[in-house]
């Protein structure tokens, strides 16, 4: 775990992420990133674009077999 302040970068607001944590997650800079949040918290992952592309399908499919998978689900 590892503390960081929240910062003003322009009109936005930031954290700076140690080197560290960076190497660790194999995050470069320039590079994007998938933020999402949840109860326990928010969590910073790579971005995929191959798996941005399947959960897009995913989606997609879920939509339009809604009924048969709620059927399917019982």
């Amino acid at each position: 775990m590892v503390k960081v302040k929240i910062r003003k970068i322009g009109n936005s607001l930031g954290a700076i992420l140690p080197a560290d944590t960076l190497s660790r997650l194999q995050i470069e800079e320039g590079d994007e990133v998938l933020v999402s949040v949840d109860e326990e918290g928010i969590r910073l992952t790579p971005y995929d674009p191959d798996f941005e592309d399947s959960l897009t399908a995913a989606r997609a499919g879920m939509k339009k077999y809604r009924n048969a998978l709620k059927k399917l689900a019982k």
